[in-house]
């Protein structure tokens, strides 16, 4: 009946099956074998269509496909994340970045678009589980706005757009804060790695004052440096440490220019104290003990 079966995609040939299944079961029990089996296949549609949505936004030929297909997009999610499976739908082959902490607080879902300019926007989604529920947020990017990112705390409406690809949990007290570790392109000749603070109760904010700095104490580190290099700002599970490259300009004469900015071979250190992040600077990233610090936090139990 099908000589070209290559023509015929996945959900095409379950659909061919479970027809053929269907017409050869009771009559008592196809509607309770639909009722079951009619919203997992409706998922999978739209898992599959999110796929190939999010990749579509980077094929597009002009700003205006790409903010369409990135409505596309929104909708696709959502209606993921509104479903029965928003905490339990898996994304490991879908290009979009997705953290979520060990506690299962929220899921949060971020991904960018990139200009035909070269700068770069960015959307997201937090999924938040609350008592009698869960409340579904779209973050919306206003980097453009915010003139003082690395000072001021911001909300899903007003947030300073970045890929997050890590989240560790802290305790402040009797509340968790939830260290985001992102990426941000800024545009042709700048990137940036943030580090940011977010907190669930008693509302949805991101940054806190969690980063000395001399007197004061920022709300997000902001590591700014050439486009054309690449830095590491990642969790060192074993030293219960943020570990970053240290940057510095390539000529002293341009320091202070993101696109003169590189990494130096020094690494810094990032341990959690109580309500902030110490930071240790040129700390030797090869496993001894040469250089303990001498605020690391005691593993827990």
């Amino acid at each position: 009946m099908y000589s070209d079966r290559n023509n015929i995609n996945a959900v095409e040939l379950s659909a061919v099956y479970f027809g053929t299944v269907l017409s050869r079961l009771p009559a008592v029990i196809k509607p309770v074998l639909l009722s079951l089996l009619l919203p997992c296949a409706a998922f999978g549609q739209g898992y599959a269509g999110l796929s190939s949505s999010l990749k579509a936004i980077g094929d597009a030929g002009s700003d205006a496909a790409r903010d369409s297909i990135t409505e596309t997009v929104k909708h696709q999610l959502g209606a993921i994340l509104e479903s029965d499976s928003a905490w339990t739908a898996t994304f490991s082959d879908v290009p979009i970045s997705h953290v979520e902490p060990s506690d299962g607080a929220f899921r949060l879902f971020t991904w960018n678009v990139r200009n035909a300019d070269g700068s770069f926007r960015y959307e997201g989604f937090l999924l938040v589980r609350q008592k009698h529920g869960q409340v579904l947020t779209e973050l919306r990017d206003m980097t453009d706005h915010i003139t003082s990112p690395a000072s001021v705390q911001l909300s899903p409406e007003n947030w300073y757009g970045a890929l997050y690809y890590e989240v560790i949990p802290v305790k402040r007290g009797a509340k968790t804060w939830y260290t985001l570790l992102g990426w941000k392109g800024v545009s042709d000749i700048e990137t940036q790695k943030v580090v940011e603070v977010l907190s669930l109760t008693p509302t949805t904010k991101f940054g806190a004052a969690a980063f000395p700095e001399g007197r004061k104490r920022n709300m997000r580190i902001l590591f700014a440096y050439s486009a054309q290099g690449k830095m590491t700002l990642k969790w060192d599970p074993a030293h219960l440490s943020i570990v970053a490259d240290h940057l510095a300009p390539t000529d002293p004469a341009f320091a202070g220019n993101p696109a003169f900015t590189a990494p130096d071979m020094t690494y810094d250190a990032y341990y959690w104290d109580k309500d902030h992040w110490e930071m240790q600077r040129d700390v030797d990233v090869r496993g001894t003990d040469k250089q303990r610090p001498f605020k690391a936090p005691k593993p827990k139990p």
